[in-house]
Parts: structure tokens; C-alpha cells; sequence
């Protein structure tokens, strides 16, 4: 029996086209995307540089305003963006006020370093304070933080309790950035003292004053503005026959004094004094209890200083 003549199958000559098509349709795809990411909006471009640069470095660079433009060279307008405004931060110097400020215009008077020292301690011990634990006392020429012995001491010791630390602490910083001297005062009571470290309140008080200003130069005052002082009992504020009196008179006193060389306040508070009693005594005769007195008579705003005679 005769086979069958077995027929070739046909070769299909445009089988290619199919994967030619689906490569030329990928890499069309992937030019367009090529092209729309490397298309670079300078307009916005600018705004976006100049506002970074505003917002870490101050002001921008540049002086003429910021327009979003398709073609800078042309100026042409970019349809439906507006320029962008951008905010100038405020210089940290201090601006100058009065007549030699910003176009000759006066400006407000600037704070005294006395006074905001002055806010400053009260803003960081606002219960102290209200708690009479501690007093802000400011004049023209210097500045009174007294602080209660009972906060700071234990009875007959010198060494700074552990929740005094805090308070001086806070101080410290407060302090630390004005170049004025700082005078800490020990004051005691009138009770007699006779330990193997204290032998007397005059030794009790200049201890506690140095320890004080030992905590303020280990948080960053100099300490060629510090002077130490100790009172003793010589400058009581209350009367120590009663026991409110003892505590009063128990205190440390950070003065804060204005240069020398700083200029001389205004007339309207340079003339403000403590008053004095017509009977007090003549000024080479006046003792030390005297003086006292007329310390505690002063009014708030004034900070008298008496000297040891």
C-alpha cells in the first residue's frame, strides 16, 4: 500500500512582528517616562531653593522677586502659578533704639539687664516666690534674689540641701550669660553657735555664702564676678525675739550690681532713697542697728546696702 505524501506545515513569516510590536510599545513607554522626569519646572524650582535657604540660613540671596517662568531668558509666564512671598526671619541681634536706630525713628526703650535678669528668676521660681521662699528685690543699680536659709540648709550646716540644688542651679543659668558681679550674702539669726566647724555665726554664714558660690561657678559663672560675704547676725531684717523674726533673718542674698561704667539711671528713679527717721543719728554716728532699720523701712523697689563699720 502506497503512503500517503506528507504535506509540509506552513511557516508563518510574520511571527516576529508580535514581540517586535510589545518591545516597541515598552520602550516608548519608558522614553515618556524618561521624559516627564527629566522635564525640571525652574520656576518652581527656585521657589523651592530659596525658601529652604530662607528657612535655615536666614534671608534669601536674592534681591529681585521670584517669578515661576517656563523660560527665564524670555520671562514667559508659567500658566496657573503665582509667585511665592517669602517671610524674612527677624535678625537675633538687637536692633538699635532712639534716635540712632532704623531711619532715625525711635523705637521702644530696650529692657535693662537688671530687669530681665529680674523677669528670668521670676519666670523659672514662680512657686518660691509665691510661696515667700524666695524674694526679687530690683533698683537702678542692682538686683536683691534673696533666698530663705531653711530651703538651702539644714540647722547649723552650710553644705547646700539636695532640693536647694535645683534653685541654685536655675540661678546659675540665669546668670551666667551678663558680665555683672555678684555679691552672695550669709545672714544668720542672733542665736548663738559654737560647733568644732562653726565657732561663731560670722564663720556659719561666710560658709554658706561659699557654698553657694561654689554651686554657681560649677554650672558656668565666672568666677572672677563672684565676691563672698558673711553677716553673721548684723543685719537682721526681723525680730529675733520671735521665731518668724529668727526665720526672716536666716537668708542668702544674691546681689547682682550694675558695672561701674554703665551709664547713670534716669533722674526720675535716681532719686529715689531709702527714708530715714528724723531722730536717726548723723551719719558718722550711726551704728549698725540703726542702719538695719532703715534698711527694713526702705520700700520694696529699693535695695539698701549698708557697710560694716
Amino acid at each position: 500500500m502506497a503512503r500517503k505524501p506528507k504535506h509540509e506545515e506552513h511557516l508563518n513569516a510574520e511571527a516576529w512582528a508580535i514581540p517586535y510590536g510589545d518591545l516597541i510599545t515598552l520602550l516608548l513607554a519608558f522614553f515618556v517616562v524618561m521624559y516627564s522626569m527629566s522635564s525640571v519646572n525652574e520656576g518652581k524650582y527656585r521657589i523651592l531653593s530659596d525658601s529652604l535657604v530662607a528657612a535655615f540660613r536666614g534671608a534669601p540671596r536674592t534681591i529681585s522677586p521670584i517669578t515661576s517662568t517656563k523660560e527665564s531668558s524670555r520671562g514667559t509666564q508659567l500658566a496657573g502659578v503665582r509667585p511665592t512671598a517669602l517671610l524674612k526671619l527677624r535678625d537675633p541681634r538687637p536692633e538699635p533704639t532712639g534716635p540712632a536706630g532704623r531711619g532715625g525713628a525711635s523705637g521702644p526703650p530696650a529692657t535693662p539687664p537688671l530687669a530681665r535678669m529680674a523677669q528670668q528668676v521670676r519666670f523659672a521660681l514662680p512657686g518660691m516666690i509665691d510661696g515667700r521662699q524666695v524674694e526679687v528685690r530690683q533698683s537702678d543699680r542692682q538686683l536683691e534674689v534673696e533666698i530663705k536659709a531653711d530651703i538651702l540648709f539644714s540647722s547649723g550646716q552650710a553644705e547646700l540641701a539636695p532640693a536647694a540644688l535645683p534653685v541654685i542651679d536655675q540661678l546659675a543659668v540665669i546668670l551666667a550669660p551678663f558680665p555683672h558681679m555678684v555679691r552672695v550674702e550669709g545672714h544668720t539669726d542672733d542665736l548663738p553657735i559654737r560647733t568644732a566647724a562653726y565657732p561663731s555665726n560670722w564663720e556659719l554664714s561666710s560658709a554658706r555664702a561659699a557654698h553657694v558660690v561654689r554651686q554657681l561657678t560649677n554650672h558656668g559663672v565666672s568666677a572672677e564676678r563672684l565676691q563672698v560675704a558673711g553677716y553673721g547676725a548684723q543685719r537682721p531684717i526681723g525680730d529675733n525675739r520671735a521665731a518668724a523674726g529668727r526665720n526672716a533673718n536666716r537668708r542668702v542674698v544674691v546681689v547682682v550690681m550694675e558695672p561701674a561704667g554703665a551709664p547713670a539711671p534716669a533722674p526720675a528713679t535716681a532719686t529715689v532713697a531709702a527714708p530715714v527717721p528724723s531722730s536717726a543719728p548723723g551719719p558718722a554716728a550711726a551704728a549698725a542697728p540703726a542702719a538695719s532699720a532703715a534698711s527694713s523701712a526702705a520700700p520694696s523697689g529699693v535695695a539698701t546696702v549698708v557697710k560694716n563699720p
